[in-house]
């Protein structure tokens, strides 16, 4: 699956995904197909990290 490439965009669109229709991280990577260390980088990249028990990135 496409996903947002901007990190800015990416951040609201895995958040929002997360929020909507999925569990944890793990599962929205395994069912969308997305390399889990290369998008949680991506993210850190700009300051944000997942909160598992918030389930987003902060």
């Amino acid at each position: 699956m496409n996903i947002p490439n901007d990190p800015a965009i990416l951040l609201s669109y895995i958040n929002t995904k997360l929020r909507d229709d999925f569990p944890d991280l793990t599962e929205l990577c395994k069912t969308l197909d997305v390399d889990q260390e290369a998008l949680t980088k991506k993210l850190a990249s700009i300051g944000y990290y997942y909160n598992k028990d918030l389930n987003r990135f902060m």
